[in-house]
């Protein structure tokens, strides 16, 4: 594995769970792979632009026929694929805000899912929509300030952020999904506590789950080149 992908999408800085896991997998990443690169995408300290009516245009036009307006609408979200495609494996760390993405990730999500980058359309075929990007491991670190949201918990019903993640990223190749979950910050009690450190513990877990199933993913690749 040369490159890991780490994507920040918590409002907060100082007092981010999602923020305290994702350096948790970062530091033991390094620990395992000191001469991989460590891209750091901070979506909720520089949230990506809002995509415009421009950007649609571009999106959907004759590559050859944009105007120079139309390409510079698009620089972002070129930037934002181009670090998902040189990445090995990607760690997203998001809180859910009032049951879903923080609107800064869902920015980002805006930019990436893109007709003919990163999936195409064909209307003749049995599925009409295929992604374009390869397969590599994603783990997504989630705070919720309810536990209960978390799967499995009484409001379940009410997270809409990770159904939505695995559609929209599996949408575009990227089904490999694993899911570390703190809860409770809402509360501060006992159960906040115990939740944080499980969710520590699973971190630093995902980091072998991930340089297994990345190199996994290579060999795969290879094979496939080499037939």
């Amino acid at each position: 594995m040369k490159n890991l992908l780490v994507i920040n999408a918590s409002a907060r800085i100082t007092r981010s769970i999602t923020r305290h896991l994702t350096g948790r997998f970062v530091d033991q990443f390094r620990q395992r792979r000191p001469d991989a690169e460590i891209v750091f995408r901070d979506v909720g300290l520089n949230p990506p632009p809002i995509i415009d009516e421009t950007w649609i245009a571009a999106t959907f036009g004759d590559p050859a026929a944009l105007t120079p307006e139309m390409r510079k609408s698009l620089e972002v979200s070129e930037e934002l694929i181009a670090e998902i495609e040189r990445a090995d494996a990607i760690v997203i760390g998001t809180p859910i805000y009032n049951f879903g993405m923080p609107a800064a990730l869902k920015a980002t999500v805006d930019q990436i899912v893109r007709v003919g980058r990163t999936f195409r359309i064909d209307p003749t075929a049995a599925q009409p929509y295929q992604p374009l990007l390869t397969s590599k491991p994603v783990v997504v670190m989630v705070s919720a300030g309810d536990g209960a949201m978390h799967p499995g918990g009484e409001l379940e019903s009410m997270n809409h952020l990770e159904p939505h993640l695995r559609t929209v990223l599996g949408f575009i190749g990227l089904a490999d999904l694993e899911f570390v979950r703190a809860g409770y910050d809402e509360y501060g009690d006992d159960r906040a506590r115990r939740s944080l450190e499980q969710a520590e513990n699973d971190a630093l877990a995902a980091v072998d789950r991930v340089l297994d199933r990345a190199a996994t993913s290579l060999q795969i690749d290879h094979e496939s080149l080499a037939a």
